[in-house]
């Protein structure tokens, strides 16, 4: 079975992500602090991450450096899921490392397919 981990402060969006997956038959595990995140990255070794950008301790970018920078993590897909829409935005996660750059609002059914197109399921 496929894995994804989803980090997002919002614990909504995590809800209806989680929810979708798993309709999915995609195992999910969600997280609300990007500080821990990056040791269940390493623990679980997921086939996605999908990354919220303005999160309170760490940001999503900085977390997609330090996902980029482990040997062990740098081939792991990332999504950007964020509210930071400027052309700008999009080109420094683009930089950092992310597979895609989805902006919220966005639609759980096309977020769901970008994920099975990723992850082959």
């Amino acid at each position: 079975m496929s894995k994804v981990i989803v980090i997002d402060d919002e614990p909504f969006i995590l809800m209806m992500i989680e929810d979708k997956l798993k309709k999915a038959r995609i195992d999910v595990i969600t997280l609300r602090e990007s500080k821990r995140a990056i040791e269940v990255i390493r623990r679980e070794r997921p086939d996605l991450i999908i990354l919220d950008w303005m999160m309170p301790e760490l940001s999503g970018i900085e977390l997609c450096k330090m996902i980029k920078a482990d040997a062990g993590l740098q081939e792991i897909p990332i999504f950007m899921l964020t509210a930071k829409g400027q052309d700008s935005d999009e080109q420094q996660g683009i930089q950092c490392g992310v597979s895609r750059y989805i902006t919220k609002p966005f639609s759980p059914k096309s977020l769901l397919e970008l994920v099975q197109e990723t992850i082959g399921s």
